[in-house]
């Protein structure tokens, strides 16, 4: 379950009620897993460890984002709950479940569609720090039967004898799994006036073995397919969602507390001067969010895409953007080119990466570093992004290109990094805008 976003949502005990046709917009505190702030913080760990940490997790991402396109394309439906990650998200969320409200903590997952978290009875499941969900607490709690429209927007469903309880059965890409009972229950969520939305779907999980972390007790699904979170609130408050992730200055010793924000309804609507709009290509696989990149400048020297053997006939929809994975994974070709034009235009001494992972690298920082401006140019717009969206301090005095080649391209979050940027799946667009999103 993948989660490159954390949203920290305030509780409380009496929220705000709203109907279907009220004009809602809900925002919430956006919190890195690596910060303070972070039940993941690990206060002996260095920013570089914890950095190093984050490609790791992007590596194992793609290979599972590769895995889940590969059963896709073979059509079997029993291949399709393989589901990206489990636990590999770079953001959590604390939301609250039922009435009266009990808070949850997910990771959230731009990579995948269903909700869910442990709830008692537990037959078999991982230990973690918060209480699990007991849905014999919860006055709005029922379960979901097998003719709803839920229960068939799930990849896979099996239904109890009576067939009135939909169950649900997820496994991840390292062989982690997750199952139980497909639910609805209020879940409530928001800053300054806290907001309750009514009969949200997901999955009540009584079995889940496999490598998860304690400090989560589930995942928020805020993939595009129907069953996921940001697709059922629609009718209450719009399909729209947006995210601004500051910049992090890098240290050996960096323990700053940052945080950026998240928004959904008429909160996430992202307009005004400089404002990048690029179409969402719909496909098969409706979770991932596909967008066209036509190339990449260098300063003024533009290297025009070109896709791998698998996908070198995909002109358009050719890279997912995901908040959940830091790095930025291009086709082999189109990489060697890029960095062919990079090593061109910087003027500095190379060196490895330590941890062995990035591919180009320099001894300097990234302030000190005479690293052009690149443009991303996408159908509809092109994005300048700055030398820290781009390269990435990974030790004291070596800093690395973050992005690296892969089959599965994937504009990563590094690159969105003080980027205010909204998704709105009903006009089926993002639109990204240059924004100092620390403050806030």
């Amino acid at each position: 379950m993948a989660f490159t976003i954390v949203l920290h949502l305030l509780l409380v005990l009496f929220p705000l009620k709203y109907t279907a046709n009220d004009n809602v917009g809900i925002t919430v505190d956006l919190i890195p897993r690596n910060s303070p702030l972070s039940p993941f913080y690990n206060a002996s760990v260095t920013h570089f460890d914890r950095l190093h940490d984050a490609f790791e997790r992007s590596l194992k991402r793609v290979n599972n984002f590769k895995r889940v396109l590969e059963n896709r394309a073979r059509s079997s439906k029993f291949q399709t709950q393989i589901i990206p990650s489990e636990g590999e998200g770079e953001f959590l969320m604390n939301i609250s479940i039922g009435t009266p409200p009990f808070q949850v903590l997910g990771i959230v997952d731009t990579g995948s569609d269903l909700t869910w978290t442990q709830c008692l009875p537990c037959r078999e499941c991982f230990k973690q720090k918060l209480p699990f969900f007991n849905p014999k607490h919860s006055s709005s709690y029922q379960t979901v039967s097998c003719e709803s429209s839920a229960c068939n927007h799930l990849y896979l469903s099996t239904c109890s004898g009576d067939r009135k309880t939909c169950e649900f059965g997820y496994s991840y890409g390292d062989g982690s799994e997750t199952s139980g009972v497909l639910s609805s229950d209020t879940f409530t969520m928001g800053i300054k006036n806290p907001v309750s939305l009514r009969n949200i779907s997901f999955g009540c999980a009584h079995d889940t073995t496999g490598k998860f972390d304690e400090s989560m007790s589930g995942l928020v699904g805020l993939g595009g397919g129907k069953i996921s979170f940001i697709s059922q609130i629609g009718e209450s408050v719009g399909r729209r969602f947006s995210y601004c992730n500051p910049r992090v200055e890098a240290s050996s010793t960096s323990s700053k507390v940052v945080s950026g924000i998240m928004s959904f309804g008429k909160d996430a609507v992202v307009s005004g001067s400089g404002v990048v709009t690029t179409p969402i290509i719909s496909k098969e696989l409706d979770t991932f969010y596909y967008l066209t990149l036509k190339g990449i400048s260098v300063g003024n020297k533009r290297v025009s895409y070109k896709g791998s053997k698998v996908t070198e006939n995909e002109n358009e929809g050719n890279i997912i953007i995901d908040s959940g994975t830091t790095l930025t994974f291009l086709p082999a070709g189109f990489f060697d080119d890029l960095v062919k034009a990079l090593e061109e235009a910087i003027d500095g001494e190379k060196v490895d990466d330590p941890g062995n992972v990035l591919r180009l690298c320099y001894k300097s920082t990234v302030d000190n570093l005479n690293i052009p401006i690149l443009t991303a140019h996408f159908e509809g717009g092109d994005v300048e992004l700055q030398p820290f969206n781009t390269f990435v301090q990974v030790a004291d005095g070596v800093v690395c290109l973050s992005m690296l080649e892969g089959d599965t391209p994937v504009y990563g979050n590094l690159a969105q990094r003080n980027f205010l940027i909204g998704y709105d799946l009903e006009a089926s667009k993002v639109s990204l805008v240059s924004r100092d999103c620390s403050k806030h």
